[in-house]
């Protein structure tokens, strides 16, 4: 593997880093710099900058918007776009659903989906955890049963992140109880706004809602919104769950982070030599993912998932978190004072350490847990 960017490459990452920090709104990447919560419209709007230059969905065939570049400038896009404090494509829309319907979805689907999609007019919710069925996916108890031209859906889904925004759901439901749990799942498209469907949010432990449970009591679904065939949706769950992971590990915005916090620090890393060592650890540990992450897309141009992803979600999470608490115990007591008002005594930074902190602690379950990526790591590298 060679460690120096060609030419090409680096004129490519050149023109990424230009584009990142002069056609995205100043606004935009200082709220995601200050750790600070975006809003719907910031987040649609920070889309939107980039699909206007062809660089919200490169991974999606080209003929839907997609850039036929290499494996390594998709990872030169992806971590320019973090060291920019540039709001990620929304993953429900641009790596999810998305990908799904360009390949699996009828030619009509294509039409009427991909390019609102893409441009976030249409903004997608995830519709697959329920509450006795998180890691177990295909144990979900949500029915779709055809009637007509439609399907009545009924059942419930948690966990349904950014849900209060949604416009859409795509969503797993079982459309056969006689076959085994896997075989009897199809995937269908939900206008939110249909009769019978309640979303309600779950207050989490940093104070947020942004998480939600969808109700589902007799919802109609025209049979045309179901994702390519009936009762193969675990086949399109699985493809969709592989582009999820795409990019789970945060290399980018995890060293802008620590960078700040070096900041945040001053003085004190010349004076606490245990924070200064504390501090260099943290920094090698990124630098080897940096080096994991750049193997893995060297040996992902086939098109095949490395096995090594896993160790990028796994160590990729855990440093996310470690940084996020070297946050609080920079802060201090600060810390404590999350519900201080901006322009307060209390530097922002520090007043919103905890409630990151806090929010982090999901990072090692979504996307595959990180118990899940260790059985794989065992298996697939290790051989065990």
């Amino acid at each position: 593997m060679k460690l120096r960017l060609s030419e090409e490459d680096a004129a490519f990452r050149e023109e990424m880093r230009t584009f990142f920090t002069t056609e995205v709104p100043q606004e935009i990447r200082d709220t995601v710099a200050a750790r600070r919560e975006l809003s719907k419209e910031q987040i649609v709007q920070a889309q939107q900058a980039l699909n206007a230059a062809g660089l919200a969905v490169p991974g999606w065939p080209v003929e839907w918007g997609g850039k036929d570049w290499t494996p390594l400038q998709r990872h030169i896009w992806h971590e320019e776009m973090q060291l920019a404090s540039v709001p990620l494509p929304l993953a429900f829309n641009a790596s999810m659903i998305g990908p799904v319907i360009a390949q699996f979805g009828s030619q009509e689907m294509k039409e009427k989906f991909l390019p609102a999609t893409a441009n976030l007019d249409i903004w997608w919710s995830q519709g697959f955890s329920e509450p006795d069925a998180g890691s177990d996916l295909a144990s979900l108890r949500t029915t779709a049963v055809r009637d007509g031209e439609t399907y009545v859906v009924n059942g419930q889904k948690t966990w349904t992140t950014l849900g209060q925004y949604g416009d859409w759901i795509f969503t797993l439901v079982r459309t056969d109880p006689g076959v085994k749990k896997q075989a009897g799942i199809s995937m269908l498209l939900i206008d939110m706004t249909s009769p019978g469907l309640t979303v309600r949010p779950i207050e989490l432990i940093d104070g947020g809602v942004e998480v939600n449970e969808v109700f589902f009591e007799d919802v109609r679904v025209p049979a045309e919104n179901l994702v390519g065939e009936e009762n193969k949706g675990w086949d399109y769950a699985k493809f969709l769950l592989g582009n999820e992971r795409v990019g789970v590990a945060p290399v980018g915005s995890t060293k802008r982070v620590l960078a700040q916090a070096k900041e945040h620090a001053g003085d004190r890393l010349a004076e606490d030599p245990l924070l200064a060592a504390r501090v260099a650890e943290l920094e090698n540990e990124l630098l080897a993912l940096e080096l994991t992450a750049l193997r893995v897309v060297a040996d992902s141009a086939d098109g095949k998932p490395h096995p090594a992803s896993s160790v990028l979600k796994l160590r990729g999470t855990e440093l996310q978190q470690e940084v996020s608490e070297l946050y609080v115990d920079l802060a201090g007591p600060a810390s404590l004072a999350s519900g201080a008002a901006e322009g307060s005594d209390v530097p922002d930074w520090a007043r919103v350490s905890t409630p990151q902190y806090l929010n982090l602690r999901k990072a090692s379950i979504y996307g595959g847990s990180n118990e899940v990526q260790r059985q794989i790591i065992a298996k697939t590298i290790l051989g065990l």
